[in-house]
């Protein structure tokens, strides 16, 4: 029998999770661009028509819009959504054109850029860091403890004993650095490097494909190679040690981001699989039930989500800002407006098709369109 944490819970969760996090991430953006002298004459948390907010001295328009999903800064002299100089920015006067973003060196609007993905990490590292010095840092040796028989490990002729230095290239220094690569790889052939009575041996090891359900009816297609792992150790971690933890434990997670959206654009994983506002709402509600030790883990994951998808060079997206300055750091000229003006044309199509496409598999998830089937049916 499945949970359900109510809607009352759902809805705040995501609130508490998203709306906190847009918040730093756009403050990023803020400071640094006030750092550098740039006007911001509105900071929006959520989009649409303004529920309530206030003007600040600087003459910064600070609000809440209707729809919370999302927010932005804008900056004196943007108006367009390229960033780019237009005719009505060339008629400012001198003084107001000096505190625009335009008016600023391209590597100044690069950080200003790159603040806001860099401040979800940064916010990442912090909560991960003050849950590793609370709670400890559990490692399990890379060693194996046991092999499970008619398993994928014993057929790819792993042995009790065995010290798995790497997996597909990349140092293996946990068994949760093995687990990470295997969980989200069934079927592919990995390749594995191991130390046996102290020579070096390679393996080539295929996960069998399990599913696992959560208790809230949830599906999701794991590998598993059979290898039974040693005890796990719960080291101490101290202030000077929690943001290395912190870092480490990032950067797992982007890895693994950035390993499951290849394997999306490849057709190794279904796009199903890709989950949108809806589906965040549903598993900030099914965490908050976890206590508070897991939705501040779940707010790290977020985070980091937040920052990475940012990254990504698409036009609209801070990551397609960044490529467009980088093209223009290497031509030392900007990139032609009628070019950018269609990039981001198509950039806010695609983002468009993309949370339709999500939806739709939320609500798919849901058992929306079964339910739907059947009433015609």
């Amino acid at each position: 029998m499945t949970e359900n944490p109510g809607l009352l819970l759902t809805v705040a969760a995501f609130l508490l999770a998203i709306g906190p996090l847009v918040f730093v991430h756009e403050l990023g953006h803020y400071y640094v661009g006030r750092w550098f002298g740039v006007k911001a004459e509105a900071f929006s948390i959520g989009f649409g028509r303004e529920l309530f907010g206030f003007t600040d001295r600087r003459g910064t328009r600070w609000k809440f819009g209707w729809l919370p999903l999302g927010g932005y800064v804008r900056f004196a002299g943007d108006m367009n959504p390229a960033s780019q100089p237009s005719r009505e920015w060339l008629q400012l006067p001198p003084e107001e054109r000096a505190q625009t973003f335009q008016a600023k060196p391209l590597w100044q609007r690069a950080l200003i850029v790159l603040a806001g993905p860099a401040t979800n990490i940064l916010v990442a590292i912090l909560l991960l860091g003050g849950l590793a010095m609370v709670h400890g840092d559990r490692r399990t040796p890379p060693v194996v403890a046991a092999v499970q028989p008619g398993s994928a490990a014993l057929a790819a002729g792993f042995q009790p004993g065995d010290r798995i230095l790497e997996i597909e290239g990349r140092s293996v220094d946990t068994f949760d650095d093995l687990a990470r690569v295997v969980l989200y790889r069934p079927g592919e052939t990995l390749s594995v490097q191991v130390e046996r009575n102290g020579a070096r041996h390679g393996l080539s090891a295929v996960p069998a494909t399990w599913y696992e359900v959560d208790r809230f009816g949830n599906r999701y297609p794991l590998g598993r190679l059979g290898i039974v792992a040693p005890p796990q150790v719960l080291v101490p971690v101290s202030l000077l040690e929690a943001p290395g933890v912190a870092v480490r434990q990032t950067g797992q997670i982007l890895r693994l981001m950035t390993d499951t959206l290849g394997q999306v654009i490849t057709g190794r994983r279904s796009a199903k699989e890709l989950g949108g506002p809806l589906k965040i709402a549903q598993v900030s509600g099914e965490v908050a039930t976890g206590g508070l030790v897991a939705f501040i883990g779940f707010l790290a994951l977020i985070s980091i989500n937040l920052g990475f998808i940012n990254l990504l060079p698409v036009p609209m997206l801070d990551g397609g800002h960044l490529f467009f300055y980088a093209v223009e750091a290497v031509r030392r000229k900007p990139v032609d407006a009628v070019v950018m003006e269609w990039a981001f044309r198509s950039g806010l199509l695609l983002l468009l098709s993309l949370m339709v496409f999500v939806t739709v598999n939320d609500l798919g998830s849901f058992g929306v369109w079964r339910g739907l089937a059947g009433l015609i049916g």
